[in-house]
């Protein structure tokens, strides 16, 4: 399922307008990035919660040449799956 599917499906199931139903799905969406940028855990429960790992800074090497390389700190989002989520997947 995409966005624009996710869009349809709460427009069919609510009635409201393509619009309005477009409007809410993006401001979801916004909501949970700019809570992820701050750091903040987000937490749908029975289905997944998002949070951001960070990782340190470490030398790794150029595949191409051997060569040492620095490699910069980072914080990256993490995806973990929630129980209820898992069993009705894994049913």
């Amino acid at each position: 399922m995409n966005k624009l599917e996710l869009v349809s499906a709460l427009k069919n199931s609510t009635g409201v307008s393509k619009t309005d139903a477009a409007r809410v799905v993006q401001i979801f969406f916004d909501s949970m990035a700019d809570a992820l940028s701050e750091g903040e855990r987000v937490e749908i429960r029975g289905l997944c919660s998002f949070f951001v790992k960070e990782y340190k800074s470490y030398v790794g090497r150029n595949p191409k040449t051997g060569e040492p390389v620095e490699i910069p700190p980072k914080r990256l989002p993490f995806f973990k799956c929630g129980k209820e989520l898992k069993e009705r997947v894994d049913y």
